[in-house]
């Protein structure tokens, strides 16, 4: 049978920070699946600070989103109803049609998931393209070696939570971090097993990152740009390297912000940053979640979730996440009747 679905659009292009008002929910029909198509129910949904460039009308990495058409992200789900043989009703299933209860989608555009091994949620984070990103960054882009220091900033992040404990898996000698305000960085240290961490929104970064790293910095894993991209310039040893993963402290910007002033110092450094987009290296998702599952099961990687409740709050989670609101992977469960 069909199914009705609320769904979230883009009703206008934000201007700096969005507004509750650049969005609408929509109640639509989902008809039933032919052949080759699978319909989905969701579980739960993601929202990612990548979203916000997918906002604005200019060329990207990822299509803008499109005004009065329903948002896309990653979700993750229960197949309801199926024209699929291989992709049975009651497989749990990823995608990328989020932002929406349901979902109908060719069979070939979901992956099943198997929930022995994790909880659904966690295909959305740490086994996800969340984790995949940390993994990435410092295998590939910003290869830790044994005995290294590393700084991760956003370290209670989705991404920085999860790269700061791969770090240490990797040989990292010393991992520090940085996140806003108390209550965050005496979790990146407690739970997440940083040795260092220090509160960004106390200002004056580069003295803050060399108390925790008085020894300067050999990899460097930049979900913030800005500031601490700067600091981070300031603090790394020669033949340092950076994974450019994020400018989340740009993204609601309406001027293009200015480069780190001290940037010169990467010549005489002989620094390599370089910057990043996950989907460039999936090849690793096989070796990565075998790692990833083994990292989980001894306890050796902790993983943890915001949860908002409800489609209804979908975009007040995407601006509390943006706002810095969440600890770990911020994602909305879906409430079905």
């Amino acid at each position: 049978m069909p199914y009705t679905s609320r769904e979230w659009r883009l009703a206008a292009r934000p201007t700096g920070e969005p507004q509750p008002s650049d969005f609408a929910l929509a109640t639509v029909t989902v008809p039933d699946p032919e052949e080759g198509q699978v319909v989905v129910r969701n579980d739960f949904v993601s929202v990612d600070p990548y979203m916000r460039g997918r906002m604005n009308d200019v060329p990207s990495y990822v299509p803008p989103f499109q005004l009065d058409e329903p948002m896309t992200g990653s979700a993750v789900g229960t197949v309801v109803a199926s024209g699929a043989a291989d992709v049975p009703v009651g497989t749990t299933v990823t995608h990328f049609l989020g932002w929406r209860e349901y979902a109908l989608l060719p069979a070939e555009a979901v992956r099943a998931v198997d929930t022995a091994l994790a909880p659904a949620e966690a295909y959305l984070g740490v086994l996800g393209s969340t984790g995949l990103t940390a993994y990435v960054g410092l295998t590939e882009i910003a290869p830790v070696k044994v005995g290294d220091t590393v700084f991760v900033s956003g370290a209670a992040g989705a991404v920085g939570s999860v790269a700061g404990q791969i770090a240490r898996q990797l040989g990292a000698a010393r991992v520090v971090g940085s996140a806003g305000g108390p209550e965050k960085v005496r979790r990146v240290i407690e739970t997440y097993g940083f040795d260092a961490a220090f509160d960004y929104r106390q200002g004056d970064l580069p003295a803050r990152l060399a108390g925790t790293a008085p020894d300067g910095v050999d990899v460097y894993f930049d979900n913030v740009g800005g500031d601490h991209l700067e600091a981070a310039i300031g603090a790394m040893n020669d033949f340092g390297r950076i994974a450019l993963c994020g400018a989340i402290s740009a993204y609601n910007a309406t001027e293009p912000p200015p480069g780190p002033r001290n940037l010169p110092l990467a010549v005489g450094k002989r620094l390599s940053l370089r910057g990043m987009i996950v989907t460039d290296h999936l090849a690793l998702a096989p070796e990565f979640a075998v790692r990833a599952a083994e990292w989980l099961k001894d306890g050796s990687l902790v993983a943890e979730e915001t949860v908002v409740e409800g489609i209804d709050n979908a975009v007040e989670a995407f601006l509390a996440m943006m706002r810095g609101a969440n600890t770990g992977k911020m994602l909305v469960r879906l409430v079905h009747d």
